[in-house]
């Protein structure tokens, strides 16, 4: 049987389609008119994450970078990452700190994966909520007079100056804008009660850093960049309760191993001040 419809449902039908369509091109055009991107482009990484240096200050890469199978990297949502654990002096029974690093771009508005979720999952017990870790690292650069600003806030960035480990050519690179906090969780390993593993994770987001998932959303998910990228920073330790407190001790060795990866990591991400002008010159 063949539905048939009144020839002025055909024409309304008609007229339906044609304001949708119509529509949708209205509404496509009118937020590149007003510069309002709701799927970002993607922004390559310079360099690969696992190009960073096995040695940094006094913190010297232990063992094989661990290599995450299939399903795992489907449950991170990236397959640009690196996972690592650095040794003082190349030593476990001085201080060991793993760092965890995971690219992402070119995606709409997305949850992070942060290790409240795994490590509650792998039977550690989290004592405590969450807390913000405010980090104290004055050596990471300076601002001079001549450096780029950050479109959204109008601040210049810090730089240092990096040497290429082949040519020895030194560079400027800019670091990110903000102030540089951790969100930190303490977890019970129930097989160990006097042992602490500690979780400190950051974002460095469209130049910018943040310490957590809500900062991130805004800084790499403003309806206004056509571009954007987000990078977490997480480091893992265990300690045992004692004096110094484990906190202050994570407090301790984060700030001395960021203090020489964050040169050679925004390095390795994207140059933000040259995305920010080539987007300002294609306006």
């Amino acid at each position: 049987m063949t539905l048939r419809f009144e020839p002025s449902v055909r024409v309304l039908y008609g007229v339906l389609i044609v304001a949708l369509v119509g529509g949708g091109l209205g509404l496509r055009a009118a937020m590149r008119a007003l510069d309002v991107y709701l799927k970002k482009e993607p922004v390559p990484l310079r360099a690969d994450l696992g190009s960073i240096p096995t040695r940094l200050g006094e913190w010297q890469k232990i063992g094989d970078d661990i290599v995450m199978d299939a399903a795992m990297v489907e449950s991170l949502g990236t397959d640009r990452y690196l996972s690592r654990t650095y040794a003082l002096g190349g030593d476990p029974a001085r201080g060991v700190i793993s760092l965890h690093l995971a690219y992402y771009t070119g995606m709409i508005d997305t949850v992070p994966h942060i290790p409240e979720r795994c490590w509650g999952a792998g039977g550690l017990i989290q004592a405590g909520d969450p807390e913000r870790l405010d980090l104290a690292i004055p050596s990471l650069g300076d601002v001079p007079a001549d450096a780029p600003q950050n479109r959204a806030t109008g601040e210049r960035y810090p730089m240092v100056r990096l040497a290429d480990p082949v040519t020895r050519i030194e560079e400027r690179v800019a670091l990110p804008i903000g102030t540089l906090a951790m969100t930190l969780t303490t977890f019970q390993d129930p097989k160990a009660a006097r042992i602490k593993q500690l979780g400190g994770y950051m974002f460095v987001a469209n130049g910018r850093c943040t310490p957590s998932t809500i900062g991130v959303r805004e800084l790499a998910f403003d309806l206004t960049d056509r571009y954007a990228y987000y990078c977490k920073v997480q480091l893992s330790a265990r300690y045992p309760d004692g004096d110094p407190p484990p906190k202050e001790r994570f407090r301790r060795d984060a700030e001395d191993l960021l203090a020489h990866l964050f040169p050679h990591l925004m390095r390795r991400l994207p140059d933000w001040p040259t995305v920010e002008r080539s987007e300002t010159d294609k306006g």
